[in-house]
């Protein structure tokens, strides 16, 4: 099977600080790939990589190539607006934007050209569906985003990520934030996702990343430690230190 991703010899710094080191990694369609590990270790920058957010980062400066469907997404020729449409990313926090949930979910769909009322209308629909919210706000879709629970707001914001029909999601914690009722629905629906998507989560919390993902890599003082399926690295890990990280003896 040909990779979603594929990161070769990836390199990251920040000024003269190397934040990643060496990582290689190829990411599969229509599976969930988590990343655990300590906190700073690079799992967030690594994911960051993915649809170019370090770009925003003043001093930040990648060497090695990712490829997403055999297309260099650094080639400087490479549209990052096109990039960022096709890879969605959902935040560690829910951000919502201060309007109506309605006006969240066509804001993307709008700034790629879409202003029909009729297709909008459909896109919220499907969105809210997909992301399992639809029956909960369907009759207060002109209410502030912001009145939503902090578990309705995430999954607005992955309702808001589906909108432009991305081929990747991006989550970076998505569940850090919420109580256990909201984690569990988050988890419910990225399982639903994944038939659709491809999905890189960074987590924390190593029950969800066995619960959930297909592959788990281990990330180390900016390395990848061990990389494969989520079953072989959580009963058999190889390395001493993905063991040492998963029974919690540090991190």
């Amino acid at each position: 099977m040909n990779s979603k991703f594929s990161i070769k010899d990836l390199d990251l710094y920040y000024g003269d600080f190397k934040a990643l080191k060496g990582i290689n990694m190829e990411i599969l369609p229509n599976e969930i790939t988590a990343f655990i590990g300590p906190s700073g270790c690079g799992k967030s920058t690594t994911i960051k990589c993915l649809n170019r957010m370090n770009d925003l980062v003043e001093g930040c400066r990648i060497e090695g190539s990712i490829h997403l469907d055999g297309h260099d997404i650094y080639d400087p020729a490479y549209n990052v607006n096109e990039l960022r449409k096709r890879v969605g990313m959902v935040f560690q926090s829910p951000n919502p934007f201060p309007m109506s949930i309605y006006n969240n979910i066509v804001y993307g769909p709008k700034t790629h050209g879409i202003t029909d009322k009729a297709v909008l209308d459909d896109i919220v629909e499907r969105s809210l569906k997909q992301a399992a919210i639809w029956d909960e706000v369907k009759a207060d879709l002109h209410k502030n985003a912001l009145a939503l629970s902090g578990g309705q707001q995430q999954r607005l914001c992955i309702a808001r990520c589906l909108s432009v029909e991305p081929d990747v999601i991006l989550m970076d914690e998505p569940t850090s934030a919420l109580d256990p009722i909201s984690t569990g629905k988050i988890e419910d629906l990225v399982l639903e996702l994944k038939k659709d998507y491809t999905i890189v989560m960074v987590t924390h919390n190593m029950q969800q990343a066995s619960r959930v993902s297909d592959k788990t890599a281990f990330f180390l003082t900016g390395e990848v430690i061990e990389y494969g399926d989520t079953y072989t690295i959580f009963s058999k890990p190889h390395d001493k230190r993905t063991e040492d990280y998963i029974t919690g003896r540090f991190g």
